[in-house]
């Protein structure tokens, strides 16, 4: 029975001892046929994945094989293509996304763009049988030469990175390049406010190379005029007229000569917005100030307390429109409507202050000629109570026939010096006149006023317009 027991063990050797060699020399097969991921995917997929689909993720092999196929290890990439030869000519192809913000205060604005750059790099070519190019994102960019346009006059830009950075790189198989990048800047405009609001404002912006002048890098548009493109642009405040590209050259003392290249806009401010808020309130406060020309002349509260919220509501005027303004040292088309609106309001207020001031003064004459004429009046009862025509002295009255006779007749009769004499009395009578008739005044204001005013607008807006 031993016997049969040991014979039986011999032979569950002899079957189990390939086995056992198979594994001792394959050590690693069981563990390469079971592959462990991450948290995530060992939650997925129940801790392993197939063999086969790690074979199908070659994106580490993919990139190796790239920067083998552009020989990127092999040059050096600080220096430009060609260098010591001519110059490489970069082209340059813009579209304008949207004109975000224009400020009048900061004279500058923002523009979002696409700045796509052309050229080519000789050291990029790759072989290919189906001549299509290879595109990447900026972690390629950051290995490669690339052209150094910067904005001139920027006081702010930066690169989207939402939700990747809005890099774009295509490499064909010549060697030729595409860059491509989506950018916000915010430059500098200098604007002239002497026609604001009715101004038309000139802005550029401006690109160039930062470190090659002309000597080492020819900028210019890529396809002329139509390098530059816009989309469907609609600002608050303005009207875009136009939209164009130019070129030229710009001069630094120690570094030489650099190309430039310019994308002009030309905006026309709405003339409506500023209507409603400076010029109408304007206008009605001007006629709101004529009121006082109906009102009584002896209702004294009535009209100072008119004029007074007519002025001041004029100086609010002028404050905020001011403070919505840079600080110029020139007057600008707006200053010069308040102002002088702002100059028929306080007229309004000074014509009251005289129109008091003479009645007040007319009162007083009336009063003290009663008072005499009382005062004579009791003297000559005093010797025979009762009133004697005969002690007034005649010669000092002129004869009746002097009265009939022209006053125009007489200034022709009479010598220079006294036709002279005759315009100044006349002159002086006719302010006295008025002084004893100060209610005149106002109906003299209510006509020359509004035909001052109108006038006033019809040379503003036919300068202006």
């Amino acid at each position: 029975m031993k016997l049969i027991l040991l014979i039986f063990r011999v032979l569950c050797l002899a079957c189990l001892w390939p086995v056992t060699l198979l594994n001792n020399r394959y050590p690693d097969r069981k563990k390469n046929k079971d592959v462990y991921l991450s948290e995530h995917a060992r939650h997925k997929f129940r801790g392993r994945i197939d063999y086969k689909l790690k074979r199908k993720d070659s994106t580490k092999s993919l990139l190796i094989k790239t920067e083998q196929l552009l020989r990127i290890e092999e040059h050096d990439f600080a220096m430009r293509p060609g260098f010591g030869g001519s110059a490489i000519p970069v082209g340059i192809d813009v579209q304008v996304e949207s004109i975000d913000s224009i400020s009048e205060v900061n004279m500058d604005f923002t523009m979002t763009l696409y700045l796509r750059h052309y050229w080519k790099d000789e050291r990029l070519a790759f072989p290919s049988t189906n001549n299509l190019s290879r595109t990447f994102d900026g972690r390629l960019v950051k290995k490669i030469w690339k052209p150094d346009v910067f904005f001139v006059h920027s006081k702010r830009s930066f690169i989207h990175d939402t939700t990747m950075e809005n890099v774009m790189l295509r490499v064909y198989p010549d060697g030729n390049i595409l860059y491509s990048v989506r950018v916000t800047v915010t430059a500098l405009c200098s604007m002239d406010f002497s026609r604001f609001p009715l101004d038309t404002q000139n802005c550029s912006l401006e690109l160039e190379s930062y470190a090659y002048n002309e000597n080492d890098l020819m900028l210019y548009w890529k396809n002329g005029i139509d390098s530059l493109r816009t989309d469907e642009i609609a600002l608050s405040q303005y009207f875009i007229e136009e939209f164009h590209p130019s070129h030229g050259l710009a001069l630094y003392s120690s570094t030489g000569w650099y190309n430039r290249l310019y994308i002009n806009f030309i905006l026309r401010r709405h003339i409506f917005f500023f209507m409603l808020q400076t010029y109408f309130p304007t206008m009605l406060m001007v006629v709101l100030s004529w009121v006082s020309f109906w009102i009584d002349r002896r209702a004294v509260p009535a009209r100072v307390s008119l004029g007074i919220t007519t002025v001041l509501t004029m100086s609010t005027i002028i404050t905020g429109v001011s403070g919505s303004m840079p600080q110029v040292s020139y007057v600008k088309a707006v200053d010069i409507y308040l102002w002088a609106s702002f100059l028929f309001v306080f007229l309004s207020v000074i014509e009251y202050a005289a129109v008091n001031y003479f009645t007040t003064k007319e009162e007083m004459k009336k009063l003290k000629q009663l008072k005499l004429s009382e005062y004579d009046a009791s003297q000559a009862m005093a010797f025979d109570g009762c009133f004697h025509d005969t002690d007034i002295e005649l010669s000092s009255f002129s004869p009746l026939s002097d009265l009939n006779i022209d006053p125009c007749v007489s200034s022709l009769n009479s010598s220079v010096p006294g036709t002279r004499l005759h315009r100044r009395r006349s002159i002086r009578q006719s302010v006295n006149h008025i002084m004893s008739n100060s209610y005149k005044i106002d109906s003299y204001s209510r006509i020359f006023f509004p035909l001052a005013y109108v006038f006033f607008n019809i040379i503003y807006w036919s300068i202006y317009s």
